[in-house]
């Protein structure tokens, strides 16, 4: 371990997941105690276990934030992950592409590696995540690449319009960030995006806790807003369309989901299957009435 890393290792204290800990504390700190918060669940920073072939990030010793494949560190490990890349499909050229929730890095590199001439600005409200960004191999800042710690609706507020896609990520210890689970964050976002753009939203959890934000989402875009599912992960992804005047070609886009597929080496004719069914059976309005 290199002096200048921000974190001390310990042997994981998990029976279910082997491997060392990579927490932010300085050398001296006691591995005892520290052995203790986690088991506990008092630890109150964010955390890598690393079991030899791939780092996860956790706010506890239950959940997977994130995941990286040390062998490959720019691919995406998660499902969810690789499906939210699926507005790619609708907005293939994005010039400038806003990430809310930095986490492990996972869509940050996999943007940053695979669309070398899109804008990247990423922006992290916890910057104890921002400092585990080179556990996570997340590169530095660029002219291509910037990582800010900033709260997502607040930037978003302040921004210049003209956004081609919005990813938001966004989760803490207690599930998805307050500041962007209302009505205002998607009017922000809806007012942002270009004329062409794309929102795409992580929801997980339990789908009670995320019902009424769907249904924001469709009041605010007009109803252009597609929710499918991700059951490898038990999540759902929500794309939300700036176009008022949105109607996809299904049949020009399965052939488009292939060279995609060639191009990224992801299952986008998968991710548009599922895309597809989801729109014609009106899953996000069947989503968006568990909340009222």
């Amino acid at each position: 371990m290199s002096s200048a890393t921000p974190w001390i290792e310990i042997p994981s204290p998990f029976d279910s997941h082997g491997g060392q800990v990579l927490m932010l504390e300085p050398p001296w700190a006691n591995e005892g105690e520290l052995r203790a918060q986690l088991l506990d669940e008092t630890y109150s920073k964010p955390f890598v276990i690393d079991d030899g072939e791939r780092r996860y990030l956790h706010f506890d010793g239950r959940l997977i934030q994130s995941a990286m494949s040390l062998a490959a560190p720019n691919d995406l490990e998660l499902r969810y992950t690789q499906k939210m890349m699926s507005f790619l499909l609708f907005r293939s050229r994005p010039r400038r592409l806003l990430l809310i929730g930095l986490g492990g890095g996972s869509l940050v590199k996999f943007c940053h590696c695979r669309l070398p001439a899109t804008q990247l600005t990423v922006l992290e409200n916890n910057p104890d995540v921002i400092a585990l960004r080179e556990a996570f191999l997340v590169p530095p800042d660029s002219p291509m690449l910037q990582v800010l710690e900033a709260d997502g609706a607040e930037y978003l507020a302040r921004t210049e319009k003209g956004i081609d896609a919005l990813l938001v990520d966004a989760f803490d210890r207690n599930g998805f960030a307050p500041s962007l689970a209302n009505r205002e964050f998607f009017e922000q976002a809806h007012a942002k995006l270009a004329g062409g753009g794309i929102l795409v939203v992580n929801l997980a959890g339990d789908e009670k806790t995320y019902a009424g934000l769907i249904g924001e989402a469709m009041q605010v875009f007009d109803d252009q807003v597609i929710v499918f599912p991700v059951r490898e992960d038990d999540n759902h992804v929500l794309l939300a369309f700036r176009d008022p005047m949105f109607e996809p070609n299904w049949r020009r886009l399965r052939a488009f989901a292939r060279e995609l597929r060639a191009k990224y080496g992801l299952d986008f004719p998968n991710f548009l299957e599922k895309i597809e069914r989801s729109a014609r059976l009106g899953l996000a309005r069947r989503e968006a009435e568990r909340g009222y």
